[in-house]
């Protein structure tokens, strides 16, 4: 197997207050005015880091950082930049390399804008959701609309030249035109790029306790088609199922999850993928702050440790690849999993059905795949 973008991916896991969507691995405060133990986590992402080189072969140059959460932009500047130059004493960067840093809009964290940016943070990634002042306190959100957008003056003042907002849609009780605002004024904003998604309800949250009333199938889909018309005229392609840039601005760290890409998965609850001699591997770490404090550096902060079997290999890889407008080449299927793609039997049947096209190498799904995303992948179940 030829090698392969490595990445790493930190997770910082406190949060102000659980959004009541939110199933990632996020942790109120016991207060709003509560600090995040600072010192010690970063203590122990290093520790984290240090363990996981030790089995990790041949360790190359990092494309990209992904610093997510919970709320990493509660963290000050100076412990972002701690992280960044211990990070870069262990592992060589890229000359290009992307680094991300997701942040909400509240005015106390975009205080911070200038030092992350001097500490080597380069993209900004912000959580908007929605510019309805209702539906923002509907979805739990600590922050209004006059706060995304003083936060993103903040943001350009302080040098951000990458700047991604996240935007919601198919919310509680929204109307076709209620997200056409939404949209219209994100876009006015001109981000380099735009994370466009439907709210969707998971279980083990306080919404999949008590759903609130969503938009029905047929106009959640007409908030999407107008959403995509409405962006293509603003100069943003589609390139994911819900990610959209400019040009050259695509994410270059969450291409590499699509490419089936490798990544160091540091900090709790985090996950990671490593291939290696036809081999990959999959490591996750223990969820709870606590436990993670106490036990990272050592395999007891680790949850899962498992090598991905040759028949789950070809539906992980197209759980990602399938994401793409584009698809991806069959040289890469063949490389990523070591296993041949003319003898994967659904995908005559995926064709026949009008979900997936070929061409020049490639593999991608139609219109027709890209809206039964789901239906797609299940063939190859």
């Amino acid at each position: 197997m030829s090698a392969i973008d490595l990445a790493l991916y930190l997770h910082f896991p406190w949060c102000v207050q659980k959004c009541p969507y939110c199933d990632f691995n996020s942790h109120a405060l016991r207060s709003a005015d509560a600090d995040v133990p600072e010192t010690a986590y970063v203590d122990a992402l290093l520790r984290d880091l240090d363990f996981e080189l030790a089995h990790t072969p041949e360790p190359r140059p990092l494309t990209s950082i992904f610093m997510g959460g919970g709320t990493p932009s509660l963290f000050s500047d100076r412990a972002i930049g701690r992280v960044l130059s211990e990070v870069n004493r262990r592992l060589a960067f890229a000359p290009d390399i992307e680094i991300t840093l997701e942040a909400n809009p509240g005015t106390a964290e975009a205080a911070h804008f200038a030092g992350y940016v001097a500490a080597g943070v380069n993209r900004l990634s912000m959580g908007v959701q929605s510019l309805d002042n209702a539906l923002l306190k509907r979805l739990g959100r600590i922050h209004d609309r006059d706060e995304v957008f003083r936060a993103y003056e903040l943001a350009r003042a302080a040098g951000f030249g990458n700047i991604n907002l996240d935007l919601m849609f198919a919310l509680p009780e929204q109307t076709l035109a209620g997200a056409e605002a939404d949209l219209r004024g994100v876009l006015g904003l001109a981000p380099e790029h735009l994370s466009y998604y439907q709210l969707t309800i998971e279980p083990n949250t306080a919404f999949g306790a008590m759903p609130p009333p969503l938009p029905d199938d047929e106009l959640a889909w007409d908030i999407q088609e107008q959403g995509q018309r409405l962006l293509a005229e603003h100069g943003y392609a589609q390139y994911e199922v819900s990610a959209y840039a400019r040009p050259g601005r695509r994410a270059r760290h969450n291409l590499n999850y699509w490419h089936f890409g490798d990544y160091l998965g540091i900090g709790a609850g985090a996950h990671g993928k490593r291939s290696a001699d036809g081999v990959v591997r999959r490591r996750a770490r223990t969820k709870h702050p606590r436990a993670y404090l106490q036990h990272a550096g050592g395999p007891a902060a680790v949850q899962e440790d498992r090598i991905v079997g040759a028949d789950e290999l070809p539906i992980e890889f197209l759980m990602n690849g399938l994401r793409l407008n584009d698809g991806f080449a069959i040289a890469d299927y063949a490389d990523r999993t070591g296993l041949d793609w003319s003898t994967l039997a659904p995908a005559e049947t995926a064709r026949q059905r009008g979900l997936l096209a070929e061409a020049d190498g490639r593999v991608r799904p139609t219109e027709l795949g890209h809206r039964h995303l789901n239906g797609l992948l299940t063939l190859f179940l």
